[in-house]
This record gives C-alpha cells, structure tokens and sequence, in this order.
C-alpha cells in the first residue's frame, strides 16, 4: 500500500510551485493532474506516468468518482501517487472528497498546500487583497455554482470570484443587486502567475465590457478595495505579460 501526495501546484507557471511539491513530484511513480497544470511541471517528475483528470467549465470533464477510485487504485500499486491540482488543492478543488475516498480506503496521504488565483492575481497586479483600516475581510467564492447558477453577494470588504470569465455580465448584475455601487472598482485578472497574465480594470457597471478581452481564458475577478490600484504594475513590462487601462466607453 503506498500514499497519495496532494500537492498544490500553483497558478500554472513552474516557479510558482513550492519546494515540497517538487521533492514529491522527483519522487513520484503516477501523477494525476488538471487541465491548469503547467506543463513544465512534467520535467520534475521524468519517471512518473502522467494522467490528464483535469476539469474545465463548460466542457466534457472526467467524472469525479472515477478520479477518486484512480487515487485508490494506484496507490495500491504504487508507493507514491501525486494528486496534482492547480492553484491550492483545497480551495475548490473537490479535495474533500477525494481525502475521503483515500481515508476509507485505508491509504495515507499528505497535503502540500500551492498559490491560489487570487492570490497570483493580487501580486501580478500590485493590488493587495487587503488593507490597513479599510480593507480588512476577504471572501473567496466561486461565480457559479454547482446547478450552474451564477451567484453574487457582499460579504466582504474584498471580494474575489473564480471561475468567472463566462458569466461577467450576470455576475455584475448580480453584484449590484446584493448592493454594491455602480462605480466600485473591479480587476479582472486571467492566466494569473503566467507569463501571459492579463489584467483590466473596470468600474462594476462596465464589468461586462471585460468579456471580450479575456475569453476563453482561467479568470479571477477581484471587487471592492483590492481591487484599487497602488501602483502602475507589480512587474516591468515582459514579452507576452499586458497590464490593460478601463476600457473606453
């Protein structure tokens, strides 16, 4: 009987992955990623087979019962199986329910936490989530929920929605129905920690003016005090990396 590793791998760049997930990655017999796995990540692990279980919205997705009885399977065989999961594993990355299936199964496991969106987003733009007297919460939520419903709320000082990029016009309606100000700024950031980040501000009634720019793309919006800027750009300007202005009206 072998062990299960869950290991956070970031945002998506390599050198965003912490120490221990790549001691765990060299170790590795199989590694079980998601779709948002880096793909530089594979040369840490060159003895391991690779299986792609990733999950993407809106698409065709492995089930998670078959992922969950993968893990036990292969740890049977196996003395370490990596369960690689984009960002962090346990910030809406079902991992509740695959520790369960390892727990009743009898197999070990270890949790290595990894950087979540947001928390990428938030560096890639210069823009802290939060801050000193004014900003002082932060909800992290999901913009659509598991029936496919678009949900919005204020909970928070900050608030930041994964899994947007489809559904800025609905969420934006939603949030001014929960009582934000039309003119609260809003960040949206996709492909946070890769080397072709964006970022565009808006105010929230323009929210759904940044659909275009970022389709088809992993996008976090970050609403309310983090979301104003500090500085022009947390980075100097690279190749592929663009900061955008508020579009024009």
């Amino acid at each position: 009987m072998g062990r299960v590793a869950f290991v956070g791998a970031g945002p998506g760049a390599a050198d965003l992955l912490t120490l221990r997930g790549a001691r765990l990655l060299a170790q590795a017999d199989v590694v079980l990623c998601d779709a948002l796995v880096g793909g530089e990540l594979r040369e840490l692990a060159p003895r391991a087979e690779w299986i792609d279980v990733g999950k993407r919205g809106f698409r065709a997705s492995t089930p998670q019962d078959v992922i969950c009885a993968l893990l036990v399977r292969l740890a049977r065989k196996h003395a370490l199986v990596v369960r690689l999961k984009g960002g962090d594993p346990g910030l809406f990355g079902r991992l509740d329910e695959e520790l369960q299936a390892v727990r009743d199964a009898g197999v070990g496991f270890e949790i290595v936490p990894g950087i979540s969106a947001a928390l990428a987003a938030a560096a890639d733009s210069a823009r802290p989530l939060t801050r000193r007297g004014r900003g002082r919460s932060v909800a992290l939520c999901t913009a659509v929920t598991r029936e496919g419903l678009t949900q919005a709320g204020r909970r928070a000082d900050t608030e930041v929605y994964y899994m947007a990029g489809r559904k800025l016009g609905t969420l934006a309606r939603g949030l001014l129905d929960a009582g934000w100000s039309a003119q609260t700024p809003v960040s949206v950031v996709s492909r946070a920690g890769c080397a072709d980040m964006l970022q565009s501000s808006h105010a929230l009634c323009d929210l759904a003016r940044a659909a275009m720019l970022h389709a088809g793309r992993p996008t976090v919006v970050v609403v309310g005090v983090g979301a104003e800027a500090v500085v022009a750009s947390a980075r100097a300007p690279q190749p592929g990396r663009v900061a955008v202005s508020p579009l024009p009206r």
